[in-house]
């Protein structure tokens, strides 16, 4: 069974097609990236999977279960954490409000110390710093806390918009480094990134997007390998 599956997607904001039919899988356990241009549609797609933008048309399918009609707020609680481009923490809260409020939806709150400890011991930084405002961390702290705001709903797929925009080289390797470490605990993650050269070299699979349509698909090291998107993504 995939962790995921999409069926024809259609998506439309106003005039203009934003998805024209795409169709894709995740395997449970793997890294599945989706790369291409601004405006090809990256977005869209992970925001139409977690139920924030109203379908046209086609299927979402979730461990085997129809979700294309259901509430975001269900679709959280039935594992899947999005951590949207931008890092959209809130500013006034502390790092640790932050995280309490990342798990508002589980019923297994005990588990909550557990969940901490291991988002502590992937971010210590955000340990240090876990009464501090979250408006007053860094860029790359703050995309560390949205990371780690996933991670605590206790998803078992997360759905990773844009997790290196923005920041310095340096912490971009470290974003990667912990999105491998969270993919080999067992999460099961669907990457969205600018930065083709790395979503290809930390993903297993691979689906080129341009202007909501699906062009190429493969093995994240055969899509690296391949002229076109070399020359389109990878600096030739």
């Amino acid at each position: 069974m995939f962790a995921l599956e999409i069926h024809d997607l259609h998506v439309s904001y106003g005039g203009i097609r934003a998805l024209k039919g795409i169709s894709f899988t995740v395997e449970p356990g793997k890294i599945v990236t989706i790369i291409g241009a601004n405006g090809a549609g990256k977005s869209t797609t992970l925001r139409a999977i977690s139920g924030l933008v109203p379908k046209q048309s086609g299927r979402v399918v979730l461990y085997g279960e129809d979700v294309t009609n259901t509430p975001a707020h269900k679709i959280v609680a039935m594992g899947v954490s999005h951590v949207p481009e931008g890092r959209r923490v809130f500013s006034t809260l502390t790092v640790l409000e932050n995280l309490e409020i990342a798990t508002y939806t589980r019923k297994d709150s005990k588990k909550f110390n557990e969940s901490l400890e291991l988002v502590f011991s992937l971010f210590p930084r955000l340990k240090e710093r876990r009464k501090q405002l979250a408006g007053t961390l860094s860029g790359g702290e703050q995309q560390m806390l949205a990371v780690a705001r996933g991670l605590m709903t206790g998803g078992k797929l997360m759905l990773l918009d844009e997790p290196s925009m923005g920041l310095a080289p340096v912490l971009v390797d470290e974003i990667f480094n912990t999105i491998n470490k969270i993919n080999q605990m067992g999460t099961t993650i669907l990457l969205v990134e600018q930065n083709a050269r790395m979503a290809l070299e930390n993903s297993h699979y691979a689906y080129v997007l341009e202007v909501g349509n699906i062009v190429l698909e493969g093995p994240s090291s055969d899509v690296k390998e391949n002229p076109k998107v070399k020359e389109a993504y990878l600096g030739g």
